[in-house]
């Protein structure tokens, strides 16, 4: 079954790399279901948007290499 990983804008080569690996890839802001959540833990709230909420993992890919954010998840999302 493929998983579906929310990712924060900007984090093109992380998209990259998850789609490689046969993730489906869609921004944070999306209204499906997903598995994992990868942030780089800036505090932007240009727009007054209240947290997003998920209630499953979240990564922080801040200071982190596309291939370091994808192990991560990838032991996070083995059931």
């Amino acid at each position: 079954m493929e998983r579906t990983i929310a990712v924060e804008e900007g984090l093109t080569s992380l998209k990259n790399l998850l789609e490689e690996k046969g993730f489906q890839v869609v921004g944070l802001k999306t209204s499906l279901p997903v598995d994992a959540a990868v942030v780089t833990g800036m505090d932007n709230n240009l727009m007054n948007q209240q947290n997003l909420v998920y209630e499953v993992p979240v990564v922080n890919a801040s200071g982190r290499s596309a291939s370091e954010v994808v192990a991560e998840l990838e032991s996070k999302l083995v059931h």
